[in-house]
């Protein structure tokens, strides 16, 4: 077992039943077409594909009462995207979730680390 793997960590999935989920991947999605603005160049950086990212986006846009990301077409002036008022709230909330789950539970983690094979003391 490669030690470097031995630091836990969470991927956290909310499932919303029939209307969806948000997990870390569309969390990562909003963040870089935050800082990008642009749905391309965020999946360009995750590797995703232009239509796998626009395929999240619209996903995601559909599951809450309001978008989360609005969009321009390209042209002369170029398009790009930005995050609505309603994405950054629904990905601050999801950051928080993750934030909270990762506090409550950085006991259980750390015992569940120490019963890994290979580990110190194990």
């Amino acid at each position: 077992m490669n030690d470097e793997r031995t630091e836990p960590s969470l991927r956290i999935r909310i499932v919303f039943g029939e209307a969806g989920m948000i997990g870390p991947g569309k969390a990562e999605l909003l963040e870089r077409i935050d800082r990008n603005g642009s749905i391309a160049a965020a999946g360009r950086e995750m590797g995703m594909s232009y239509k796998r990212a626009w395929e999240l986006i619209g996903a995601l846009n559909t599951m809450f009462r309001e978008p989360l990301v609005e969009s321009t077409r390209g042209g002369p002036g170029g398009g790009g995207a930005v995050l609505t008022p309603n994405g950054r709230k629904v990905l601050a909330l999801y950051r928080a979730f993750e934030a909270v789950t990762w506090q409550a539970g950085a006991r259980q983690l750390e015992d569940l680390r120490a019963l890994l094979k290979g580990m110190p003391g194990a």
